[in-house]
């Protein structure tokens, strides 16, 4: 018979969400396993921490080793570009007018990740095994793990972290109403070494999507996202290196000058995906086992942290109440509730966000268009959308008071 190991809670999926779920829980007083292998540190990505993230991070006293590998995103700038007869006119959105410092910071994925697996060492009842789980079994009293190497982790509770192919949601029997777009990101870093972009991410709103200079690692560097066709973005790859350079410049608007590439061009399909329910027989889905969003508006991982501080809560909250069970029906009820509201608004923004881009109707285009002109001219309206991005629809009235 196989060794079977205990813990209470098993985190399934080693990323970004996957190490702050492990810490949170073991700071619940917990005991609990991290399952995955070490991040290999090829992501090109990058991902902007904001607000309620930030304070978050703080509270599990991660937030300062997060904060040192980013750059702070003060100002969001954009700009139409779609060259329709009528266009947004350019719009200005500034942390400072609702009290903020920055709005959030933006940091390269994998310093993001070494920055939290510094923490797991120092948790006492947290392990991380390194090696991917073959198989997830949920029963009445328990889950159970099996890993490739033939041992099984029991727990009382299993934390889906580990994405859209998730074994966890699988075992727990959860559909996914899922979607795509004919859209790719086409996504690398660059320096710009004679202008600074003075903590100020751009973005150009296209025909195709939103082309996205943020912040990277200090004044003269910024990631870029640019969201074109599938077709388009096979096109940029595939251009010499001096020819891309000039491409991307020109579709900058030269606002930053000379460009240089700092990692090689990575291309990332287009899709979202929501699951029917956020919970199962002891099981919690988190991150983009829960939820999986286009690269617009910076939500996904920001989503995935409300969705394990939200589990923290019913469990702190269960616990207090004298439940000892984290993984007990009541608890994983009210994680699937309170999560609703939240991931299923942000959904039909980022959604209504880039259809009003792609399509042809006059009316979507006419919305985004006056919606933009008033944020422009009408202060309230303006702060109003700065804290909604920051945070879920019951807490974003609080930022900045």
């Amino acid at each position: 018979m196989s060794e079977i190991k205990y813990a209470d809670i098993a985190v399934v999926g080693s990323g970004p969400a996957g190490h702050v779920a492990a810490i949170q829980m073991a700071k619940l007083g917990l005991s609990c396993v991290l399952i995955g292998p070490d991040h290999p540190g090829t992501d090109g990505r990058t991902t902007a921490l904001l607000g309620s993230s930030m304070t978050y991070l703080e509270s599990l006293d991660l937030w300062d080793g997060v904060k040192a590998q980013g750059q702070p995103l003060r100002v969001m700038r954009l700009f139409d570009d779609t060259s329709r007869l009528v266009r947004a006119p350019a719009t200005e959105f500034d942390s400072s007018e609702i009290g903020l410092e920055a709005f959030g910071y933006n940091i390269n994925n994998n310093k993001l990740v070494v920055a939290l697996h510094k923490d797991l060492g120092s948790l006492s009842g947290l392990i991380q095994d390194k090696q991917f789980a073959r198989s997830v079994s949920l029963h009445q009293d328990h889950a159970l793990i099996a890993m490739e190497d033939g041992t099984s982790w029991q727990v009382k509770l299993a934390i889906a972290a580990d994405g859209r192919n998730s074994l966890v949601k699988e075992a727990a029997g959860v559909e996914m109403r899922k979607w795509s777009y004919p859209q790719a990101a086409f996504v690398l870093n660059l320096r710009h070494k004679d202008m600074s972009h003075n903590n100020v991410s751009t973005e150009f709103h296209t025909p195709s999507g939103p082309y996205t200079l943020v912040p990277y690692e200090d004044m003269h560097t910024s990631s870029l996202v640019c969201v074109v066709t599938p077709e388009e973005a096979e096109k940029l790859k595939a251009m010499e290196r001096d020819a891309l350079v000039l491409e991307l410049e020109k579709r900058a608007h030269h606002i930053y000058g000379a460009f240089e590439l700092l990692t090689e061009p990575q291309i990332f399909p287009l899709a979202g995906m929501v699951a029917k329910k956020f919970s199962g027989k002891r099981a919690a889905l988190i991150a983009e086992s829960a939820h999986v969003f286009p690269p617009i508006g910076a939500q996904g991982l920001n989503l995935s942290l409300r969705d394990i501080e939200e589990l923290a809560s019913q469990i702190k909250a269960a616990f207090e109440q004298g439940e000892k069970d984290p993984g007990s029906a009541a608890i994983l009820k009210g994680y699937d509730e309170a999560r609703r509201s939240d991931i299923w608004s942000r959904t039909a923004g980022v959604h209504m966000l880039n259809m009003s881009l792609l399509s042809s109707l006059p009316i979507l285009q006419g919305m985004r268009t006056a919606g933009l002109a008033m944020a422009k001219h009408f202060a309230p309206l303006r702060k109003l959308l700065m804290k909604a991005g920051l945070d879920s629809p019951a807490r974003f009235s609080k930022i900045g008071d």
